[in-house]
């Protein structure tokens, strides 16, 4: 099955970065939001497997995106990991109080983005039998 995961980040050039990363690396299918308020929007609509949210963003910020998004019954079960560069222990402490899957910190390695996801949602590695089935489907699988 491949994966579709949502990435909201109001930085187009992590939101690139990191859409190549998941692609190209996992085969993963990427949506992308700039805002809170568009990510809710777009994981209403997409029902991704996941989201990855950046916690500082203008408008409604990460962590208030991911207690709305907690709060509707289409998305409360998507797993959602934060996306951050602040890793104060008062902030790490705000981010327990949220219903999250993990946290990443920025700046990120692209080549292991798509493995530390997987890592934190649970999600097995491909076996070379899923990248051959893959291979003969057309379909990516992660």
């Amino acid at each position: 099955m491949n994966r579709r995961v949502l990435l909201v980040d109001d930085d187009d050039l992590i939101r690139e970065v990191a859409t190549a990363a998941l692609e190209l690396v996992a085969g993963w299918t990427v949506l992308t939001a700039s805002s809170g308020a568009q990510a809710i929007e777009v994981a209403r609509r997409e029902q991704p497997d996941a989201i990855l949210m950046d916690v500082m963003m203008p408008g409604m910020d990460g962590p208030t995106a991911v207690v709305e998004l907690q709060d509707d019954q289409l998305t409360k079960d998507i797993p959602t990991i934060l996306l951050t560069a602040k890793v104060q222990p008062g902030d790490r402490r705000n981010f327990q109080q949220l219903p999250l899957a993990g946290v990443i910190t920025k700046p990120f390695d692209p080549m292991t983005l798509a493995t530390t996801v997987r890592h934190l949602l649970g999600w097995r590695e491909p076996t070379e039998a899923d990248r051959a089935a893959a291979g003969r489907t057309g379909t990516a699988r992660g």
